[in-house]
């Protein structure tokens, strides 16, 4: 083993030694237990006489900090001092017993045979330069692969050399905002933490409002924006498709304009009533940028995105991307290359798909009944349920929510823009199989003690009391099965 340690030779050899020993045993930088390097071996890497190591060791023997144990060598004997206890750490947060927050995919769900042998097989046959540095643009086979499934699956027009691979959507998102600047659109309601992103990035943000029919691309001209960042396939959290007209619009503004369309595609391939609808970077690359990750297909902590760049940007991104963090992990890289062209990742998503459109019609069921409205299409992870105006608030149904211990989102959170529409965001993707029975019925639970119990601003409508007792009996008597 290796063995840090800065000898003071100015009352001697041993005495610096034996101080050295004392203070990385007192400090703990050597834990109990831990087997010292042989007196031969510490003597040649310290440049010092065998006899001087072996006598120091025998004086921290006698002391107490080290022992001699037959066939062991010589182990750290002392458990540290602490002089003084460190500063508390932030406590971490607690974790709900019922999890139906939006953005988050099943992590149990993550396909382990499949990726440890596409992992196998990625590093059997993996170059030399791949452990190494490299392109920051990413793995040129990576690339070759994502041009081929992004343009079967999402109708991407993509090649390899304007693909750039990411450590997720977040950081595709901070390089273009760095790399263009100026002001930046983004949608409202939407994702706090990316305006944040582009906001410290330098960029100014304004709100684009978003209605029944999507962004509206139609106020685009009016606002001064260089870049707009959009969710056409499955806005979040609507769950609206960007209207046909409104997607003309906003390509026509880009051309006309000279802006860049910042087009998130997170959670496109989960759709359940027909097949996605194409990517809009399909029928305009100069003036899309398409960002793309796997967190939500199989997992966050993988750390992979995409963007699919127009030409112009594909090397001021590479630069800044270059000088930010350099490249994306490339093991991880050459392994998803590998389901992708093996078709694991095709079998995988169809898997899932077919999984959560089993958990959104079970959460439709639970919530049927109650006046509220499921808005947007049938895909991707989450469901908006907008609460009536003379019903039950937001506040009201968290602080439900809370006495049951379940997390849901709501919508004034994801806002700037002042609104009187209020709802909950209900995320059914998050939990494992065995958890989602047990967190539907809290979530009815909750409904039902907030309609059941109106206050002097809220009505019952549409809710027999049949129905609300049936729902808290099942929340209250029912015990977790698998789904």
């Amino acid at each position: 083993m290796d063995l840090h340690l800065e000898l003071d030779a100015a009352e001697g050899l041993r005495t610096g030694l034996e101080r050295a020993l004392r203070e990385a045993v007192r400090s703990g930088r050597l834990a109990t237990g831990t087997r010292l390097p042989a007196t031969r071996r510490l003597a040649e890497d310290l440049g010092l006489a065998r006899g001087t190591v072996r006598a120091a060791y025998d004086q921290l023997i006698a002391e107490g900090y080290l022992a001699a144990r037959q066939g062991s060598g010589t182990v750290v004997a002392l458990p540290p001092q602490v002089a003084s206890a460190p500063s508390a750490a932030p406590a971490a947060a607690e974790q709900p017993r019922h999890d139906l927050r939006p953005g988050g995919a099943d992590a149990s769900a993550f396909p382990v045979a499949a990726w440890l042998e596409s992992s196998r097989r990625a590093l059997g046959s993996a170059p030399a330069g791949a452990f190494g540095y490299g392109d920051p643009r990413g793995r040129p086979e990576l690339r070759a692969a994502l041009a081929g499934y992004l343009g079967r699956a999402r109708g991407v027009s993509a090649h390899p050399d304007s693909i750039l691979v990411t450590n997720g959507y977040l950081q595709g998102l901070t390089l273009l905002a760095a790399v263009i600047g100026g002001t930046f659109a983004m949608e409202d309601p939407g994702v706090p933490m990316h305006r944040e992103a582009v906001r410290r990035t330098g960029a100014r943000v304004i709100p684009l409002p978003v209605d029944d029919l999507g962004a509206r691309t139609d106020l685009l001209g009016g606002l001064g924006a260089d870049a707009v960042e959009v969710t056409p396939a499955h806005q979040y959290p609507t769950g609206r498709t960007l209207h046909p007209d409104r997607r003309r619009a906003l390509l026509d503004w880009a051309r006309s304009s000279g802006g860049l369309i910042v087009e998130n595609d997170y959670d496109a391939e989960f759709r359940y009533d027909r097949k996605p609808v194409g990517a809009l970077q399909g029928a305009d690359p100069d003036h899309v940028a398409y960002l793309g990750t796997t967190s939500k297909t199989l997992g966050a902590a993988l750390r992979i995105g995409w963007m699919v760049l127009p030409p112009r940007l594909v090397a001021p991104v590479a630069d800044a991307r270059l000088h930010t963090d350099h490249h994306t992990e490339h093991l991880g890289q050459l392994t998803l290359t590998d389901l992708i062209t093996r078709h694991g990742y095709d079998r995988h998503i169809r898997t899932s798909r077919q999984r959560y459109l089993r958990r959104r019609d079970q959460l439709r069921l639970h919530l049927a009944g109650f006046p509220i409205a499921l808005t947007g299409i049938a895909a991707g992870l989450h469901a908006l349920a907008l609460l009536p105006p003379d019903g039950p608030t937001e506040t009201d149904i968290r602080t439900a929510a809370q006495a049951h211990g379940l997390a849901l989102g709501y919508l004034s959170e994801r806002s700037e823009l002042p609104s009187t529409r209020q709802g909950v965001i209900i995320g059914y993707g998050r939990p494992p199989d065995h958890a989602y029975t047990s967190a539907l019925h809290a979530l009815t639970a909750t409904f039902a003690a907030c309609f059941a119990q109106p206050g002097p601003n809220s009505q019952l409508q549409g809710v027999s009391p049949g129905f609300l007792r049936s729902a808290v009996r099942r929340a209250e008597v029912s015990s977790p099965r698998r789904t």
